[in-house]
């Protein structure tokens, strides 16, 4: 069984601001575990460091006003393609995120305000039937 990872949760410097969101509790739960990381804004070649989005309306939207829904949706769905024969025990994603939120993501208006939601990644794991954690429910 492997286990999917946001990638900045292990270190990878894949943050939209160049860094990273390394979390010592993630990276001790996959220790010697199979792990598929993955951060399908870098997939999308929206660079890095990138301009920072949320969704806006149901659609990805970058700070700047650029809509970048396609890209990132077309990134998540290869995610999903390439792990369609694995066997994933759960994936474990960066809180908050507007692609791998579990439990909330900003509300688009860009001025840092939660709402209740899923990123378009966690939520497209969830709707496939994958185990979703919120990386900080492993912090508890």
């Amino acid at each position: 069984m492997k286990i999917l990872v946001s990638a900045c949760l292990l270190g990878r410097n894949c943050k939209y601001n160049g860094g990273h969101n390394f979390d010592p509790a993630v990276a001790a739960f996959v220790r010697g575990r199979e792990v598929i990381e993955v951060c399908p804004e870098a997939l999308a070649g929206l660079g890095i460091p990138r301009v920072p989005m949320e969704i806006v309306n149901g659609r990805l939207i970058n700070r700047d006003g650029a809509d970048i829904d396609a890209s990132v949706r077309g990134a998540v769905a290869e995610i999903l393609d390439q792990i369609k024969d694995e066997e994933i025990e759960c994936a474990i994603l960066k809180s908050r995120s507007p692609t791998c939120g579990v439990r909330q993501v900003y509300d688009g208006s860009f001025s840092g305000t939660l709402v209740d939601g899923a990123g378009v990644l966690a939520r497209a794991l969830m709707d496939a039937g994958y185990r979703v954690i919120d990386a900080e429910e492993l912090d508890k």
